[in-house]
Protein backbone atom coordinates (compact mmCIF):
# COMPACT_ATOMS: atom_id res chain seq x y z
CA UNK A 1 0.00 0.00 0.00
CA UNK A 2 1.20 3.50 -0.82
CA UNK A 3 1.26 5.87 2.46
CA UNK A 4 -0.59 8.59 0.61
CA UNK A 5 -3.43 6.43 -0.70
CA UNK A 6 -4.23 6.25 3.42
CA UNK A 7 -6.86 8.75 4.22
CA UNK A 8 -4.66 10.14 7.01
CA UNK A 9 -4.66 13.87 5.75
CA UNK A 10 -1.46 15.86 6.50
CA UNK A 11 -3.58 18.81 7.48
CA UNK A 12 -7.04 19.62 7.19
CA UNK A 13 -9.65 16.80 7.44
CA UNK A 14 -10.45 13.62 5.37
CA UNK A 15 -14.51 12.61 5.20
CA UNK A 16 -14.79 9.52 5.10
CA UNK A 17 -17.76 7.14 4.92
CA UNK A 18 -18.13 4.47 7.65
CA UNK A 19 -21.02 1.70 6.88
CA UNK A 20 -21.54 -1.08 9.60
CA UNK A 21 -21.68 -4.58 7.70
CA UNK A 22 -22.43 -7.94 8.46
CA UNK A 23 -19.61 -9.41 6.33
CA UNK A 24 -16.71 -7.51 6.05
CA UNK A 25 -15.51 -9.78 2.30
CA UNK A 26 -18.76 -9.58 0.69
CA UNK A 27 -19.17 -5.56 1.18
CA UNK A 28 -15.67 -5.39 0.55
CA UNK A 29 -16.17 -7.33 -2.64
CA UNK A 30 -19.41 -5.56 -3.76
CA UNK A 31 -17.81 -2.22 -3.50
CA UNK A 32 -14.67 -2.90 -4.93
CA UNK A 33 -16.75 -4.90 -7.93
CA UNK A 34 -18.92 -1.66 -8.70
CA UNK A 35 -16.84 1.10 -7.58
CA UNK A 36 -13.46 0.06 -8.51
CA UNK A 37 -12.06 0.38 -4.95
CA UNK A 38 -8.46 0.28 -3.86
CA UNK A 39 -8.39 -1.72 -1.26
CA UNK A 40 -6.09 -0.31 1.18
CA UNK A 41 -6.76 -2.36 4.52
CA UNK A 42 -8.55 -6.35 3.91
CA UNK A 43 -10.37 -5.93 7.09
CA UNK A 44 -11.04 -5.44 10.93
CA UNK A 45 -12.28 -2.60 9.21
CA UNK A 46 -11.97 -2.70 5.26
CA UNK A 47 -10.51 0.53 4.21
CA UNK A 48 -11.11 1.69 0.55
CA UNK A 49 -10.45 4.46 -1.59
CA UNK A 50 -13.21 5.02 -4.25
CA UNK A 51 -11.93 7.69 -6.06
CA UNK A 52 -11.69 11.09 -4.42
CA UNK A 53 -12.99 9.66 -1.28
CA UNK A 54 -12.94 6.63 1.40
CA UNK A 55 -15.13 4.04 2.42
CA UNK A 56 -14.51 2.25 5.84
CA UNK A 57 -16.38 -0.96 6.20
CA UNK A 58 -16.48 -2.70 9.43
CA UNK A 59 -18.84 -4.66 12.17
CA UNK A 60 -20.90 -3.58 14.41
CA UNK A 61 -20.95 -3.67 17.60
CA UNK A 62 -22.14 -2.25 21.44
CA UNK A 63 -21.21 1.18 22.85
CA UNK A 64 -17.05 1.77 23.69
CA UNK A 65 -15.56 4.27 26.64
CA UNK A 66 -16.05 6.97 23.84
CA UNK A 67 -19.60 6.62 22.41
CA UNK A 68 -20.63 5.03 25.93
CA UNK A 69 -24.67 4.73 24.46
CA UNK A 70 -24.65 3.83 20.65
CA UNK A 71 -24.82 0.51 19.06
CA UNK A 72 -23.44 0.21 15.31
CA UNK A 73 -25.83 -1.86 13.98
CA UNK A 74 -26.89 -3.01 9.89
CA UNK A 75 -29.93 -1.48 8.74
CA UNK A 76 -32.72 -3.06 10.60
CA UNK A 77 -35.70 -1.69 8.25
CA UNK A 78 -33.47 -1.19 4.64
CA UNK A 79 -36.82 1.07 3.56
CA UNK A 80 -36.07 3.43 6.20
CA UNK A 81 -32.80 5.14 6.15
CA UNK A 82 -31.62 8.65 7.21
CA UNK A 83 -28.32 8.61 5.38
CA UNK A 84 -27.53 7.40 1.88
CA UNK A 85 -23.99 7.54 -0.15
CA UNK A 86 -24.41 10.18 -3.02
CA UNK A 87 -22.24 9.12 -6.10
CA UNK A 88 -22.47 11.71 -9.08
CA UNK A 89 -21.59 9.94 -12.17
CA UNK A 90 -20.46 11.15 -15.82
CA UNK A 91 -23.54 8.26 -17.68
CA UNK A 92 -25.77 7.33 -15.84
CA UNK A 93 -27.21 5.14 -18.52
CA UNK A 94 -23.70 3.41 -18.60
CA UNK A 95 -23.25 2.99 -15.02
CA UNK A 96 -27.00 1.33 -14.61
CA UNK A 97 -25.94 -1.43 -17.38
CA UNK A 98 -22.44 -1.83 -16.19
CA UNK A 99 -23.45 -2.40 -12.27
CA UNK A 100 -26.57 -4.25 -13.28
CA UNK A 101 -24.32 -6.42 -14.87
CA UNK A 102 -22.21 -6.98 -11.64
CA UNK A 103 -25.59 -8.32 -9.77
CA UNK A 104 -26.07 -4.91 -8.80
CA UNK A 105 -30.14 -4.65 -8.05
CA UNK A 106 -31.72 -1.40 -8.49
CA UNK A 107 -34.97 -0.30 -6.93
CA UNK A 108 -35.57 0.98 -10.76
CA UNK A 109 -34.29 1.86 -13.75
CA UNK A 110 -33.28 6.00 -13.94
CA UNK A 111 -35.34 8.17 -13.27
CA UNK A 112 -34.92 11.77 -15.21
CA UNK A 113 -36.40 14.47 -12.21
CA UNK A 114 -35.45 17.55 -14.54
CA UNK A 115 -32.31 18.48 -12.84
CA UNK A 116 -30.45 15.29 -12.54
CA UNK A 117 -31.63 11.44 -13.30
CA UNK A 118 -31.10 8.84 -10.95
CA UNK A 119 -31.54 5.83 -9.58
CA UNK A 120 -30.91 3.72 -6.25
CA UNK A 121 -29.05 0.68 -5.46
CA UNK A 122 -28.36 -1.25 -1.54
CA UNK A 123 -25.40 -3.17 -1.27
CA UNK A 124 -25.41 -6.34 0.59
CA UNK A 125 -26.83 -5.19 4.05
CA UNK A 126 -29.63 -2.92 2.89
CA UNK A 127 -27.44 0.80 2.98
CA UNK A 128 -29.04 2.95 0.29
CA UNK A 129 -26.80 3.94 -2.43
CA UNK A 130 -28.16 7.18 -5.07
CA UNK A 131 -26.43 7.42 -8.09
CA UNK A 132 -26.82 10.22 -10.11
CA UNK A 133 -26.32 12.43 -13.17
CA UNK A 134 -26.66 15.74 -13.36
CA UNK A 135 -28.41 17.45 -16.38
CA UNK A 136 -28.94 20.93 -15.48
CA UNK A 137 -27.47 23.74 -13.64
CA UNK A 138 -28.87 23.18 -9.50
CA UNK A 139 -30.54 26.63 -8.58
Amino acid sequence: MNPDDFPAPKEGFVLTHFLVVSDQERSREFYRSLFDAQVLVERDPVIMKVANSWLILNAGGGPTDDKPTVTLETPADPDRTSAFLNVRVADIEQIYADWTAKGAEFLTEPKDHGREIRAYVRDPDGHLIEVGQTTGLLA
